[in-house]
């Protein structure tokens, strides 16, 4: 008899469609749950194993914290033995914040900003000289050696390149006691009322004090420079008197050419989640957005009284096209000519507005005299009916206008200019970010032996950590993404991966690990890595449950458990259960197509499809290399390749959104392409994903397909119904006369427990059925 501590023992598992089941699930080894879909594998391994797993978690937290995280109901089972802690990896895209990337998930970028922080050298962004900084006694003995017998002027920088007459500035110095400042390249004595133009840029370098070097006491050229760096900042500046030439000092990061500084580094310094790190132009969102001013216009024939802006639609006797005819009086045009021939100035104040008064007459308003107002502009009317009032423009939104284009000042590495001056191997963060994960780990291996031997000693630990990690993502095949790539545009199986290799770099032990079809969207090759990273979790101390349909991973089970013997309520039980070789011999639907007994029948003739063809041209975006492809229409089509070969990007990325902003006018944006030829062939596009399609705890397949709608329907053209004067409404568990009131038509009733986990009960009145 195995030890019970080996195993884990569900007893009378009863959620969904499980028939009562009991089973024994060895620990400690890779288990794949198998079957028909819908037979019961997620309803055993998620809604049953991992849900028991979170509830006792919870149990062990105080009431005062469950309160505030709310409880989690008990899966319908007698009892499971055997449970360590469980954590479920999902095939789920959950994270939409545009800021989350591979290089954040993962927590590789932390500790790149952190080996960025440490030990990278800092360059000039304006000379391209490398940064210094020094200390009080460096500068003093540099000043001392490099000015030995000169006549010199020490100077503290107080305005570097900035408007304003600065006269309050002035007085404040001479109340200090300074007499003179070279403004401008000139030496000036500070004199009552002195100021500047104040619509021109400036230089102001305060005078602390003029001596010849050697020829003064030691103290005297320590009190000068301790004053000019107390009063510039920490900067200085040394200017020859006998040639003019200057050249900085800083405590801090500086250009020893320009001058300019750099704020120390920190790891916020290279994070664009962060002020200090993030670029200004995009906020460290990577893109920036624009409206499309020739897609507000699709029809150029049309004149503005026709519809020829399309989100304000046709002329009607309201305040916006007043403005637009104001300005077309200005321009000198009118709403009736096509809107291609607007001058292009009219057409930018009709889009954007602009700040000047415009005179409306009084024929329209109804007024005895003139009305001055200035004009925001379509643009922003548009956004602004949908923000304040809650509705659209003509029942269109400002975002199906809107196009996205990487960041030009930061082009695409989401960091201000500072932040990417700091190199290591004369590589900045930004350029890393954009590598593949392959190409990365390449670099790293070879980026020690440019490092100085401080920087060897601070960067060796960091770059151990970020290796390791590096290289659990390259074991799950995913060395084709970039730590830059964008959490949002992964596919649930990137996601899944990515969480599966953080799991193995986590190094726990005694873990229950359970994995929802990692397979999924895996070509072969890579699909026997997942395999092996699979073992490596379950050979470090953990149990592993997979859910899955792969052929090659059901055969590298250590054990399977076969669900069936249909789905739905012909599912819910264990209809096999042992090792490979056992189910093989089995006689059950999978085994006969594990053993090719069954096979998928390959047609014996193809599709000739309709001679119409749909063609993408150009595609450049993500790793795509200006691919173009034909794709023959009336026929089903199959896009494969390795994982990370742009079919995503191709497809779901470029293609799709593109039609759907032609044919449908969606606000998606399409990668980089040249063009879509052959769109006027279709006249729809539907994209199906894996996203869930419920809403709300009411929504359900009838209803979410409209086929409630016709049913509901059919019951009001009954006898008794019409009878009765019953509508369709009577017929709907959400609306007040059909549903039952005890339970407002959700068929159960919430038992609140304070700080114990909700309970739910079958509604007494309706019995479950939400009607009355």
């Amino acid at each position: 008899m195995s030890d019970q501590r080996d195993e884990i023992k569900v007893y009378g598992a009863r959620v969904h469609n499980l028939r009562n089941i009991s089973l024994t699930i060895p620990r400690n080894e890779l288990v794949v749950i198998t079957g028909l879909s819908g037979s019961g594998k997620s309803s055993l391994a998620f809604d049953t194993i991992y849900a028991e797993g979170q509830r006792r978690y919870m149990e062990t937290l105080s009431a005062y914290a469950r309160q505030f995280l709310g409880g989690m109901e008990r899966p319908d089972v007698d009892r499971i033995t055997g449970l360590s802690p469980v954590i479920s990896i999902e095939q789920k895209t959950t994270n939409k914040n545009p800021r989350s990337t591979v290089g954040t998930i993962t927590e590789i970028y932390d500790f790149l900003r952190l080996l960025y922080a440490r030990a990278a050298d800092a360059w000039s962004y304006t000379s391209g000289e490398k940064m210094v900084k020094y200390t009080d006694s460096q500068i003093l003995d540099l000043v001392a050696s490099g000015y030995n017998g000169k006549k010199i002027y020490i100077l503290a920088p107080v305005i570097k390149g900035r408007k304003g007459h600065y006269k309050e500035l002035f007085e404040q110095l001479r109340r200090k006691g300074f007499l003179h400042a070279r403004i401008n390249g000139e030496i000036r004595e500070i004199t009552p009322g002195l100021k500047l133009d104040r619509y021109k840029s400036h230089f102001i370098e305060l005078v602390i004090d003029k001596f010849q070097v050697g020829h003064v006491t030691e103290k005297r050229l320590h009190d000068a420079v301790l004053l000019a760096l107390d009063q510039g900042d920490g900067i200085m500046m040394v200017l020859d008197a006998t040639d003019n030439t200057h050249r900085y000092y800083s405590r801090h990061l500086m250009c020893p050419v320009t001058g300019i500084s750099y704020n120390e580094p920190a790891p916020h310094t290279f994070s664009f989640n962060s002020p200090q790190g993030a670029c200004p132009h995009c906020n460290g969102l990577r893109e920036v957005s624009e409206v499309d001013v020739k897609r507000m216009m699709p029809d150029p024939e049309l004149s503005i009284r026709k519809g020829g802006i399309e989100p304000i639609g046709k002329y009607r006797n309201i305040w916006i096209f007043w403005m637009i005819e104001a300005i077309a009086e200005k321009y000198g045009f009118t709403v009736d000519i096509p809107v291609k021939e607007i001058p292009e100035e009219g057409i930018s104040k009709i889009f954007f507005g602009s700040d000047e008064v415009l005179k409306l007459s009084n024929t329209p308003l109804g007024m005895t005299s003139n009305y001055f107002m200035t004009f925001e502009g379509v643009v922003n009317y548009v956004g602004n009916q949908e923000a304040v009032n809650g509705r659209k423009a003509n029942g269109k939104s400002k975002e199906q206008y809107v196009q996205y284009s990487l960041c030009p000042e930061c082009n695409g590495t989401r960091l201000k200019k500072e932040s990417l001056w700091f190199r290591i191997a004369g590589k900045n963060i930004g350029e890393l970010a954009e590598m593949d994960l392959a190409e990365l780990m390449l670099f790293l291996e070879g980026a020690m032996e440019q490092m100085t031997e401080k920087q060897k000693k601070i960067a060796s630990e960091i770059l151990k950590e970020i290796k390791s990690r590096l290289g659990f993502l390259l074991d799950v095949g995913l060395e084709y993404l970039s730590l830059n790539r964008g959490a949002r545009t992964l596919s649930g199986g990137e996601s899944q991966r990515i969480r599966l290799a953080t799991q193995i770099g986590s190094k726990l032990v005694n873990v229950l690990y359970i994995l929802d079809e990692p397979s999924i969207g895996l070509h072969q090759r890579d699909n026997r890595r997942l395999i092996a990273s699979l073992r490596n979790l379950r050979d470090a101390g953990n149990s592993v449950i997979v859910v899955e349909h792969d052929k090659e991973m059901i055969v590298s089970a250590d054990h399977i458990i076969d669900m069936g013997p249909g789905a739905g309520i012909h599912g819910g039980a264990i209809v096999a259960e042992g090792t490979p070789s056992q189910i093989l011999a089995s006689d059950t639907m999978t085994a006969k197509y594990l053993n090719g007994r069954l096979k998928i029948k390959m047609p014996d003739r193809r599709r000739a499809g309709n001679g119409k063809s749909l063609t993408v041209t150009g595609a450049r975006g993500n790793n795509l290399r200006g691919v173009s492809v034909t794709f023959p229409l009336g026929t089903f089509i199959c896009i494969t390749g390795v994982s990370g070969s742009g079919k995503s990007s191709l497809i779901n990325h470029t293609l799709h959104p593109a039609l759907a902003r032609k044919l449908h006018g969606a606000g998606k944006t399409a990668l980089a392409h040249e063009e879509i030829l052959g769109i006027e062939n279709i006249d729809k596009v539907i994209e199906v994903d894996q996203a869930p399609i419920g809403r709300t705890p009411r929504s359900n397949p009838a209803t979410y397909t409209g086929v409630f709608s016709d049913i509901r329907s059919l019951f009001a053209m009954t006898p008794d119904a019409k009878v009765r004067g019953f509508g369709p409404g009577r017929f709907s568990f959400n609306t007040h006369g059909g549903r039952c009131e005890g339970c407002e038509g959700a068929g159960v009733k919430t038992i609140e427990m304070n700080f114990l986990p909700d309970v739910y009960v079958m509604c007494p009145d309706c019995g479950g059925k939400r009607y009355n």
